[in-house]
């Protein structure tokens, strides 16, 4: 489609619908895939159990990435620093490429530091957020109660 062509097209539509305004929104049947359905769909739960099991999964990851990744990274600086003095220009090519993984693999292994760190707090933030709601409702359930045994007689 041309710029002329959509210039036209969007002065039509001006002409067209100048006071008025159309809103897309979702087919609230089964087009919608949960939206605008009532229930359970669409809802985002998430339990202690979900947020510690990707905590444990990121720390386990990192775990072994710790030890596993950064096994290559001396016995490739040792055989880049040998080829550089014997006049290879491998060295230095290898010498770069270890020094890029060991860049990446901090990368890596910060990443699944922050999200096991993260799903943490996230699960301790969630439990004291359950607590205050439940003291809160527990506290309007006695009032509830004290009001109830005022009205017998």
């Amino acid at each position: 489609m041309a710029w002329d062509e959509w210039e036209q097209l969007k002065t039509e539509a001006a002409e067209r619908r100048s006071t008025q305004m159309q809103l897309n929104k979702a087919d609230p049947g089964d087009g919608g895939r949960g939206l605008g359905v009532t229930g359970e769909a669409g809802v985002l739960k998430v339990s202690q159990k979900d947020l510690a099991a990707v905590g444990s999964k990121a720390h386990d990851l990192y775990d072994r990435l710790w030890r596993e990744a950064r096994i290559a990274v001396p016995t490739s600086d040792t055989a880049a620093s040998e080829l550089k003095s014997q006049g290879f220009a491998l060295g230095g090519a290898l010498q770069h490429v270890s020094n890029r993984w060991e860049e990446q693999l901090k990368s890596l292994l910060d990443a699944c530091a922050h999200i096991s760190n993260h799903m943490r707090f996230t699960k301790k933030t969630h439990q004291s957020d359950e607590d205050t709601i439940y003291r809160a409702m527990s506290s309007i359930s006695t009032l509830d109660k004290a009001f109830d045994e005022r009205e017998r007689p």
